[in-house]
Protein backbone atom coordinates (compact mmCIF):
# COMPACT_ATOMS: atom_id res chain seq x y z
CA UNK A 1 0.00 0.00 0.00
CA UNK A 2 1.38 3.42 -0.90
CA UNK A 3 2.04 6.00 1.79
CA UNK A 4 -0.55 8.30 0.20
CA UNK A 5 -3.25 5.67 0.57
CA UNK A 6 -2.17 5.03 4.17
CA UNK A 7 -2.42 8.72 4.97
CA UNK A 8 -5.97 8.86 3.61
CA UNK A 9 -7.21 5.87 5.60
CA UNK A 10 -10.22 6.47 7.86
CA UNK A 11 -8.19 5.44 10.94
CA UNK A 12 -5.44 7.93 10.08
CA UNK A 13 -7.98 10.71 9.41
CA UNK A 14 -9.68 10.02 12.74
CA UNK A 15 -6.32 10.10 14.54
CA UNK A 16 -5.40 13.40 12.86
CA UNK A 17 -8.85 14.82 13.70
CA UNK A 18 -8.43 13.84 17.35
CA UNK A 19 -4.89 15.27 17.49
CA UNK A 20 -5.93 18.62 16.01
CA UNK A 21 -9.00 18.88 18.25
CA UNK A 22 -7.01 18.09 21.38
CA UNK A 23 -4.11 20.40 20.49
CA UNK A 24 -6.30 23.36 19.53
CA UNK A 25 -8.72 22.98 22.44
CA UNK A 26 -6.03 22.68 25.10
CA UNK A 27 -3.76 25.42 23.76
CA UNK A 28 -5.73 27.75 21.49
CA UNK A 29 -3.47 30.06 19.50
CA UNK A 30 -6.02 32.87 19.20
CA UNK A 31 -7.31 33.16 22.76
CA UNK A 32 -7.60 36.68 24.13
CA UNK A 33 -9.01 40.07 23.15
CA UNK A 34 -7.87 42.28 20.30
CA UNK A 35 -6.63 45.79 21.01
CA UNK A 36 -8.43 47.82 19.87
CA UNK A 37 -11.81 46.09 19.55
CA UNK A 38 -13.51 47.12 16.31
CA UNK A 39 -16.15 44.38 16.36
CA UNK A 40 -17.43 42.21 19.18
CA UNK A 41 -20.01 39.51 19.63
CA UNK A 42 -20.81 36.75 22.08
CA UNK A 43 -22.82 33.61 21.26
CA UNK A 44 -23.82 30.61 23.33
CA UNK A 45 -25.02 27.13 22.60
CA UNK A 46 -27.89 26.62 25.06
CA UNK A 47 -27.90 22.85 24.48
CA UNK A 48 -24.48 22.26 26.02
CA UNK A 49 -23.38 25.55 27.60
CA UNK A 50 -20.58 26.39 25.14
CA UNK A 51 -19.96 30.12 24.72
CA UNK A 52 -17.64 32.12 22.50
CA UNK A 53 -16.82 35.80 22.93
CA UNK A 54 -15.06 37.12 19.83
CA UNK A 55 -13.28 40.39 19.06
CA UNK A 56 -11.97 41.72 15.76
CA UNK A 57 -9.40 44.34 14.94
CA UNK A 58 -9.99 45.63 11.41
CA UNK A 59 -7.71 47.54 9.06
CA UNK A 60 -8.19 51.28 8.58
CA UNK A 61 -10.68 50.77 5.73
CA UNK A 62 -12.63 48.27 7.90
CA UNK A 63 -12.59 45.73 5.08
CA UNK A 64 -9.95 43.28 6.35
CA UNK A 65 -9.61 41.31 9.58
CA UNK A 66 -6.19 42.30 10.89
CA UNK A 67 -6.55 40.33 14.10
CA UNK A 68 -9.12 38.01 15.64
CA UNK A 69 -9.23 36.69 19.19
CA UNK A 70 -11.76 34.76 21.21
CA UNK A 71 -12.47 33.75 24.75
CA UNK A 72 -14.95 31.26 25.99
CA UNK A 73 -15.68 27.94 27.49
CA UNK A 74 -16.91 24.81 25.87
CA UNK A 75 -16.22 21.38 24.57
CA UNK A 76 -13.07 20.51 22.69
CA UNK A 77 -14.84 20.75 19.32
CA UNK A 78 -16.21 24.27 19.88
CA UNK A 79 -12.88 25.67 21.10
CA UNK A 80 -10.79 23.90 18.44
CA UNK A 81 -13.16 24.96 15.66
CA UNK A 82 -13.07 28.60 16.82
CA UNK A 83 -9.28 28.51 16.99
CA UNK A 84 -8.91 26.97 13.52
CA UNK A 85 -11.39 29.51 12.15
CA UNK A 86 -9.42 32.39 13.65
CA UNK A 87 -6.21 31.17 12.08
CA UNK A 88 -7.74 30.97 8.64
CA UNK A 89 -9.74 34.24 8.63
CA UNK A 90 -7.05 36.48 10.13
CA UNK A 91 -5.69 38.62 7.29
CA UNK A 92 -8.71 37.92 5.08
CA UNK A 93 -11.09 40.50 3.71
CA UNK A 94 -14.57 40.68 5.22
CA UNK A 95 -16.04 39.28 1.99
CA UNK A 96 -13.56 36.35 2.02
CA UNK A 97 -14.39 35.64 5.66
CA UNK A 98 -18.14 35.65 4.93
CA UNK A 99 -17.58 33.20 2.06
CA UNK A 100 -15.59 30.95 4.39
CA UNK A 101 -18.42 31.05 6.95
CA UNK A 102 -20.89 30.02 4.26
CA UNK A 103 -18.58 27.23 3.07
CA UNK A 104 -18.10 25.96 6.61
CA UNK A 105 -21.84 25.78 7.21
CA UNK A 106 -22.26 23.90 3.90
CA UNK A 107 -19.53 21.49 4.95
CA UNK A 108 -21.31 20.89 8.26
CA UNK A 109 -24.36 19.89 6.21
CA UNK A 110 -22.19 17.37 4.34
CA UNK A 111 -22.27 19.36 1.11
CA UNK A 112 -18.75 20.66 0.38
CA UNK A 113 -15.14 20.68 1.45
CA UNK A 114 -12.57 23.45 1.56
CA UNK A 115 -9.79 23.63 -1.05
CA UNK A 116 -6.43 22.02 -0.28
CA UNK A 117 -4.89 25.20 1.20
CA UNK A 118 -7.57 25.13 3.92
CA UNK A 119 -7.43 21.36 4.46
CA UNK A 120 -7.27 21.46 8.26
CA UNK A 121 -10.80 22.83 8.25
CA UNK A 122 -11.86 19.70 6.35
CA UNK A 123 -10.90 17.63 9.40
CA UNK A 124 -14.05 18.99 11.03
CA UNK A 125 -16.25 17.55 8.28
CA UNK A 126 -16.68 14.35 10.30
CA UNK A 127 -18.62 16.35 12.88
CA UNK A 128 -21.42 16.65 10.31
CA UNK A 129 -22.35 13.04 11.13
CA UNK A 130 -23.30 14.09 14.67
CA UNK A 131 -26.09 16.72 14.52
CA UNK A 132 -25.76 17.83 18.15
CA UNK A 133 -22.00 18.37 17.71
CA UNK A 134 -22.54 20.49 14.58
CA UNK A 135 -23.80 23.28 16.86
CA UNK A 136 -20.51 23.05 18.76
CA UNK A 137 -18.39 23.21 15.61
CA UNK A 138 -20.34 26.12 14.10
CA UNK A 139 -20.57 28.29 17.24
CA UNK A 140 -17.37 30.24 16.56
CA UNK A 141 -18.34 30.73 12.91
CA UNK A 142 -21.80 31.96 13.91
CA UNK A 143 -20.16 34.37 16.37
CA UNK A 144 -17.77 35.64 13.68
CA UNK A 145 -20.64 36.32 11.28
CA UNK A 146 -22.52 38.25 13.98
CA UNK A 147 -19.39 40.23 14.87
CA UNK A 148 -18.80 41.15 11.22
CA UNK A 149 -22.40 42.23 10.82
CA UNK A 150 -22.38 44.33 13.99
CA UNK A 151 -21.55 47.97 13.55
CA UNK A 152 -20.26 48.78 16.99
CA UNK A 153 -17.31 47.69 19.11
CA UNK A 154 -17.70 46.23 22.57
CA UNK A 155 -18.93 48.75 25.14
Amino acid sequence: MSSQRAMASPDNQRHTFEQVIQERSKKPRYRGTTIPVHRYHKCSNPYCGDNIELTLKLNQASDTIEEIKFQGEGCAISIASADLMAGYVQGKSISEALKMIESFHSMMQGETEFPRELQKLNLLKGVSNFPLRVKCATLGWKTLKAAIESSAPMT
